[in-house]
């Protein structure tokens, strides 16, 4: 670790408190973190959706003026602000996506996520609304992300402040998504091995997956945790942590970092600490990648595309979200055009000098290829 970055961090240790530290065990009994619409707010939802399409907006050109929501606002800021101060998670049921075709459904997915914060590019292609669903590909292939498969994923974040996924298609078996609170996992790791609690404010090398432009890294410098302004935030995605080793100037994980990885890992998916969410036809679940770890199971599809599964996807960053060092989003510059912080870069984009409104690597607004292109395809 140089001496600059030693200096930079403080270390927490005592445990974490607060709503963001929480048990599965405790949240299975307890529906708190479920929202759901009256006919009064779906039916604000389908009004605002049809003054967006009777206008003719593109949809990545929508933002929340274009998309009134006259009481159903006010419920969303409301969401934004248990996302980043209270656990951290939000289970929003069954918004009747049955009734709209998939370019509708993506209209109103849009809508709300400009109600709840800023998207931000998910991949190179410059995709700001992404589609989960299995392509054939598997993650063997160090270009291919966990989303495009319908194999199994370890608790992980992604890589900006909030994930927002909505469910069109579920699969026709398994694909069951599961969070554990960060804060709780930190608390268990102090508790049984407080040897390793400083090794997560360590640099660490995530793999890029290929997604890096020319001329940087194909491998982020990040730490798995910074304790800022009152807050802990991780940052942890163990298979690219361990697919960065094919790098030759990435340094090789230590004994002791699998054994940090191994208690994360058992900590998570125990059934103290888990929750397991059912994702249903319509369900909207946001999560705080910063409070909040989530995973999937393996699933299994129909033989028929339209009934395979699909899930819509959004990263946001909030408006209102917390404080963090720069060194938390990598060794990237941090002066990026746009609003929206964290993200990745797309290759064909324009940039504007200057940094953005939050602080950290941000991402330009202007996809040049294909502005209103929604597909991860």
């Amino acid at each position: 670790m140089s001496t600059t970055h030693a200096n930079a961090i403080e270390v927490l240790r005592r445990p974490c408190t607060g709503p963001a530290v929480w048990s599965g065990a405790d949240m299975a009994d307890r529906d708190e973190w479920v929202l759901r619409l009256s006919p009064e707010q779906i039916e604000e939802l389908e009004t605002a959706l049809r003054a967006v399409r009777e206008r003719g907006v593109p949809l990545l050109k929508v933002r929340s003026a274009d998309f009134p929501l006259p009481t159903l606002a006010d419920v969303l800021e409301r969401v934004a602000d248990e996302l980043e101060n209270g656990r951290g998670f939000v289970l929003v049921k069954r918004i009747p996506v049955e009734r709209y075709g998939r370019a509708a459904a993506s209209t109103l997915f849009w809508g709300l996520g400009q109600h709840l914060g800023i998207p931000v590019s998910q991949n190179a292609a410059g995709h700001m609304l992404g589609h989960a669903r299995d392509t054939g590909r598997t993650l063997a292939d160090p270009s291919t992300r966990g989303y495009q498969t319908r194999a199994a994923l370890p608790f992980h974040t992604d890589g900006s402040d909030v994930l927002a996924l909505l469910c069109l298609t579920p699969p026709r078996a398994g694909g069951r998504t599961v969070l554990a609170s960060t804060g709780a996992v930190y608390n268990a790791v102090l508790a049984h091995r407080p040897d390793l609690i400083e090794r997560l404010y360590r640099p660490h090398h995530l793999d890029r997956r290929d997604e890096h432009t020319p001329g940087e890294r194909p491998h982020h410098v990040v730490p798995l945790a910074v304790w800022h302004e009152g807050k802990l935030s991780m940052r942890y995605h163990r298979p690219y942590l361990e697919s960065a080793q094919r790098f030759p100037d990435v340094p090789r994980l230590e004994p002791a970092d699998a054994e940090l990885f191994d208690l994360i890992d058992r900590v998570a998916s125990s059934p103290r600490h888990r929750l397991d969410v059912g994702f249903e036809t319509g369900d909207l679940l946001l999560v705080n990648n910063h409070a909040v770890l989530h995973s999937r199971t393996e699933y299994q599809d129909f033989a028929e595309p339209e009934r395979k599964r699909h899930v819509l996807r959004l990263w946001l960053t909030l408006r209102k979200g917390r404080g963090l060092p720069s060194h938390f989003w990598g060794d990237l510059p941090e002066t990026r055009g746009g609003s929206g912080r964290g993200g990745i870069t797309p290759r064909d984009l324009v940039t504007r000098p200057g940094s953005g409104d939050f602080g950290g690597p941000c991402r330009p607004r202007i996809h040049i290829a294909d502005p209103d292109r929604t597909d991860d395809e």
